[in-house]
């Protein structure tokens, strides 16, 4: 069935570096009765030539597909940020920015990459607690599960507060990649959410926080933190 492509976000800056205000479309095709959107591009019009040049994502569909540009290396040109929804149960995302340099828009960030470098092992431990090893980073986490519902706590521990069994959990990929400029000094930096999930994708424990920033290279990490969810208080 032929599906027209539209235009699914717009926005204009200086991505090329010339001083041109440059514009930059986000185009797809909708599939029919769905927000689902495919064939997912950046092309990019020139302010000072007018010319067009398209800029392929690796995963080129998805829901909600967002552009954002903004300074992610220091150069004072803007580079331009691609996420759209994977649509899984785990809210996963694809996320791209590309960069202006000699001459053609280079991948600076790619969610895939970020997935297959951050590794984690999650698994329960007695007295209602789950750990989580960070090993890239090499920091450990005790996530407190005593708030959890009594029902819950139930079916994983004994009255004792020992484990009935070993549970082991994970990180989920990337659900979150979001710039923001911590230094407040024009420059972005990306902060991304993991979901750390107990015994399937629903069982939230809270999340997995990485601070990146680009150090010339790549995006190094700055900072990590894990985020928990708050319980009910008694009384």
């Amino acid at each position: 069935m032929y599906r027209q492509r539209q235009e699914v976000d717009i926005k204009r800056g200086n991505v090329i570096g010339d001083g041109a205000i440059d514009t930059v479309y986000l185009m797809a095709e909708k599939t029919p009765h769905s927000p689902y959107w495919v064939n997912i591009e950046a092309v990019v019009q020139d302010g000072r030539t007018n010319r067009y040049t398209r800029i392929p994502l690796k995963e080129n569909s998805g829901y909600n597909p967002t552009l954002f540009l903004g300074d992610f290396t220091g150069d004072k040109v803007e580079d331009i940020m691609v996420v759209m929804d994977t649509g899984g149960s785990g809210g996963m995302i694809n996320a791209y920015i590309f960069a202006f340099r000699n001459g053609q828009f280079r991948p600076l960030f790619d969610s895939e990459v970020f997935n297959n470098r951050y590794k984690y092992s999650v698994f329960y431990l007695n007295q209602y607690k789950a750990q989580v090893n960070s090993i890239n980073v090499r920091q450990t986490f005790i996530i407190d599960l005593s708030t959890k519902n009594k029902e819950y706590l139930s079916e994983i521990y004994n009255a004792d507060g020992t484990l009935k069994a070993p549970i082991q959990g994970f990180v989920s990929p990337i659900a979150g990649l979001y710039p923001v400029d911590f230094d407040r000094n024009g420059v972005y930096e990306l902060l991304a959410y993991q979901n750390i999930a107990g015994r399937y994708n629903a069982d939230r424990l809270g999340y997995v926080q990485t601070t990146l920033k680009w150090n010339g290279r790549e995006f190094g990490t700055e900072v990590q933190n894990v985020a928990i969810f708050g319980g009910d208080q008694m009384g």
